[in-house]
């Protein structure tokens, strides 16, 4: 459960650290004009004056605060955020109506307008914002565009699909995840939510993928849960002689998670890149968080 004493205190801790002395005098005048009521084109008109302020620079938090932000909120993380999207994000929490109908109206009348800055810094605030039900239509909205930022705003680092979606949804955001090859271990949820359908849905594709002779993304891995367990296996029987050593890697922990206990006790591997993960796969460690070094390894596009 969230805290929201603690998540305003770290996002202002985070202000006071990685803005210029610019962006921190304009946070306290703005901030006192939306605590003051600001509303309307006058709020959006902040929003847009913020990126004279601070720029689309990366925050580059450290691991302590990394740790905080998962304290204050599990499965919340602003790794991805730039000072800019800081900014914005503390005004649009600085707002006294978070609650009230008035700021569910104005909240969706801002995506009319945005660019693609503004939207990021609106989508990542979901998850920060009470009665988070009321924003599920917008959410998915997200997941049905062609912008990667926009897609990734909502779909990465953020408890709020997990938590607001239904299974379709949750479902498309995921396999969508696959189909751009994001970084899924940073889809919030993953292992609690590894449905049925998920995993069928993850097999189709890779039997799409096969059969166009086209490569795995390392994502692939992550979908499979302890079900459909003939095609999990032959998926794993097929692919493992010719797959390479960071996709032996990620395999491997894969089939832990898909409960094939018998494929990991048929294959143990002679690599010492791979056999550390064979023996956390074997003992039955295989969280989505233990794929973040695979992830970091891959080339960059």
């Amino acid at each position: 459960m969230a805290s929201e004493h603690s998540v305003h205190q770290l996002l202002q801790a985070l202000l006071d650290e990685h803005l210029t002395e610019s962006g921190r005098a304009f946070w306290a005048k703005a901030q006192g004009q939306v605590t003051d009521g600001a509303q309307g084109q006058t709020f959006a008109n902040l929003l847009a004056m913020a990126s004279r302020h601070a720029k689309r620079q990366p925050l580059g938090l450290t691991d302590t605060e990394l740790a905080a932000a998962e304290g204050a909120l599990p499965g919340w993380s602003p790794r991805a955020w730039n000072r800019l999207e800081l900014l914005r994000i503390n005004l649009i929490l600085a707002r006294p109506d978070l609650e009230q109908a008035s700021f569910a109206e104005e909240f969706e009348a801002l995506f009319r307008f945005a660019d693609e800055g503004e939207t990021c810094a609106l989508y990542r605030s979901l998850p920060l914002l009470p009665l988070g039900e009321r924003f599920t239509w917008r959410a998915a909205e997200a997941c049905r565009t062609n912008m990667l930022t926009v897609f990734e705003a909502v779909a990465l680092d953020s408890p709020y699909p997990v938590t607001h979606f239904d299974d379709t949804a949750w479902h498309q955001l995921v396999i969508k995840a696959l189909f751009l090859d994001c970084p899924l271990y940073r889809v919030s949820g993953l292992d609690q939510r590894l449905t049925p359908e998920l995993t069928r849905m993850a097999l189709d594709w890779a039997e799409e993928r096969h059969s166009a002779g086209r490569h795995y993304h390392l994502g692939l891995w992550l979908c499979l849960g302890p079900h459909h367990p003939e095609r999990v296996r032959q998926l794993l029987e097929q692919h493992w002689p010719e797959a390479t050593t960071t996709e032996q890697q990620a395999m491997l922990m894969g089939a832990a998670r898909a409960g094939q206990t018998q494929w990991l006790a048929s294959v143990e591997p002679a690599d010492p890149k791979v056999l550390p993960y064979w023996q956390n796969a074997t003992a039955g460690r295989s969280e989505q968080a233990q794929f973040a070094p695979l992830f970091a390894e891959l080339p960059s596009a």
